[in-house]
C-alpha cells in the first residue's frame, strides 16, 4: 500500500512538488479500483456505526480545492454506503450579511460535528485565508493572525473529542480547463458553471501561492493537511477513503460494553 507520508504537509512542504497526475493509491484496472472504493465505503459505514455507538468522539473532514477539484464527487463516492443519519455535509459559500456581522469563524463553529457524527465541510474556514489574501482584502500580518487563530480553533476541536482530517484536492490548470469546458458543453451540467469561475481562474498562480502559505502555516500535529493528487477522480476517491479508514481504525473505536441486565434475556 502507498504511503501518505509524501502527501502530508510538513515544514519543507512545497505544493509545486506534488504532481496532480500522481496515482500512487490506485492499483489494478478501473474495475478493481471501483471495487476498492466500494469496499472502503462499506468499511466507513461500519466504522461510523461504532463511532455513533461509542458516543464520545466525532470526525471532521475538511475538503478544500480550486473550482472543479472534486469536492462534491468525493462526498458522493467516498460516503456512498454511509448512513445519512451518521454523516452531515456543510457547503460554505460566500458569507451572508448575518455571517459577516460576526467573526469569520462563527459560522464554522456552528457547524462542527456532534458526538458520534462525521461532518464534511465542502470548503471551510480556509476560504478566509485564501480569497481575502488573493483579493488583497487583508495584509500579510492579518493573514498570519488568522493562521494562528485557525490553529487554536482546531486545537479546541481536537481537545474536545473531534478528529480533524484536512484534504486539499490538487488539480492542475489544464485539468480544470477540461472540467469547466465539459460543464459548458453538457446541458445537464451547465448549472454547475458560473461565469465567476473564469475570473478566479485568471488568478490561478495567486491561489496556488495562497494555498502554499495557508497549508504550510496550519498543518499541525493535531490537524495535519494532506495534499490529494486529484487529476484522476478515481485516485482522489481511493486515497481519501483510505485516509479516512486509516484514521478511524487508529481511533480504536469501541461500542459500549454489553448490558449485564440483558444476559440470558429471551424475547417471547
Amino acid at each position: 500500500m502507498a504511503s501518505f507520508k509524501k502527501y502530508r504537509v510538513g515544514s519543507k512542504f512545497k505544493l509545486s512538488h506534488i504532481d496532480p497526475d500522481d496515482t500512487p493509491f490506485c492499483e489494478g484496472d478501473e474495475a478493481s479500483q471501483r471495487t476498492e472504493v466500494e469496499a472502503l465505503a462499506v468499511e466507513l459505514d461500519e466504522l461510523q456505526d461504532v463511532l455513533h455507538a461509542e458516543g464520545r468522539r466525532k470526525l471532521l473532514l475538511v475538503l478544500q480545492g480550486m473550482d472543479t477539484s472534486g469536492k462534491d464527487g468525493t462526498v458522493r463516492w467516498v460516503f456512498s454506503r454511509t448512513s445519512p443519519l451518521g454523516v452531515r455535509v456543510t457547503a460554505f459559500k460566500a458569507p451572508n450579511d448575518e455571517e459577516r456581522a460576526h467573526d469569520y469563524l462563527w459560522r464554522c463553529h456552528a457547524a462542527v460535528p456532534r458526538t458520534g457524527e462525521i461532518m464534511v465541510w465542502n470548503r471551510s474556514h480556509y476560504e478566509d485565508v485564501l480569497v481575502p489574501v488573493v483579493e488583497g482584502w487583508i495584509d500579510k500580518a492579518e493573514a498570519k493572525r488568522r493562521y494562528a487563530q485557525i490553529n487554536d480553533f482546531e486545537r479546541l476541536l481536537t481537545e474536545t473529542g473531534t478528529v480533524v482530517v484536512k484534504c486539499m484536492l490538487h488539480i492542475d490548470k489544464d485539468e480544470q480547463r477540461e472540467r469547466l469546458q465539459s460543464r459548458i458543453d453538457t446541458p445537464g451540467k451547465q448549472w454547475k458553471f458560473s461565469i465567476d469561475d473564469l475570473s478566479v481562474r485568471t488568478k490561478w498562480s495567486a491561489y496556488q501561492q495562497a494555498y502554499q502559505s495557508a497549508l504550510g502555516a496550519t498543518s499541525t500535529d493535531h490537524a495535519p493537511w494532506h495534499v490529494i493528487p486529484a487529476n484522476s477522480k478515481r485516485h482522489r476517491n481511493v486515497m481519501i477513503a483510505q485516509l479516512l479508514v486509516k484514521t478511524m481504525r487508529a481511533m480504536k473505536l469501541k461500542p459500549p460494553a454489553p448490558d449485564p441486565a440483558l444476559k440470558g434475556l429471551i424475547i417471547k
